[in-house]
């Protein structure tokens, strides 16, 4: 289903069969790139998962994941984030940025858990964002990578811009971008597309620097300035 409780339109045009094949040689090469692409927040659980993408929020993996071993040492389970007092959880997570913003969310998020779902992480895009904090992109992280769900495709700014670079969408809203993306992907490859854009926009197409000359889809990319896309 889309984000908006529809399903995806499939076209039989021409224009949008040429779509689909770019789209599924995109895919092939970034998987041979990228044979290992995975989420990078680094989790042991579904909860874990959760907190740590709200975490995420304008804020590197990298850095996330330098915060996470001691807030999770100290807070193991949801009853305990839910008993965590604001200005504690505020000092563990102030490097990640919009702290306050964050831990307000965490309490309530595991509150909500806790009253609700027995302190388990529910596996459905209603229920997930249902809860404090927790968004579509967050729900799709967490049922695609802690449950192998796939509802929808992660779209962050990685898979926004590179998207649009590859010329997949013209949207700009990362809910119609979504939309799109699921129309030209198998369902099975949503939650993979996402890591495999991510991993191609932190390690290649970098936004300030692309490296358009070693490109791995410089052939076929619109974009690309070394080569033009020919598929």
């Amino acid at each position: 289903m889309t984000p908006d409780g529809k399903h995806p339109r499939q076209s039989h045009s021409p224009a949008r069969a040429g779509l689909q094949k770019r789209a599924a040689e995109y895919f092939n090469l970034l998987h041979k790139a990228y044979p290992d692409a995975h989420c990078e927040l680094n989790h042991k659980n579904p909860l874990q998962l959760l907190i740590a993408t709200i975490l995420s929020a304008q804020c590197t993996d990298t850095r996330v994941n330098l915060v996470t071993p001691e807030l999770f040492r100290r807070y193991p389970s949801a009853k305990d984030l839910a008993g965590a007092k604001q200005d504690e959880l505020e000092k563990l997570i102030h490097s990640t940025g919009f702290y306050r913003n964050k831990a307000t969310n965490i309490i309530a998020c595991s509150k909500a858990l806790v009253k609700q779902h027995q302190g388990q992480i529910p596996k459905t895009m209603e229920e997930l964002t249902s809860l404090p904090g927790v968004g579509r992109k967050t729900a799709n992280v967490v049922l695609g990578n802690a449950f192998g769900i796939n509802i929808g495709v992660v779209v962050d700014t990685h898979v926004v811009r590179l998207s649009q670079l590859l010329g997949l969408t013209k949207n700009k809203q990362p809910e119609k971008i979504e939309t799109d993306l699921m129309a030209l992907f198998p369902t099975a490859q949503w939650t993979l597309l996402s890591h495999l854009l991510i991993w191609h926009g932190r390690r290649r197409c970098n936004a300030r620097k692309p490296d358009c000359q070693n490109c791995e889809l410089s052939h076929h990319c619109p974009s690309c300035t070394s080569h033009k896309g020919v598929l």
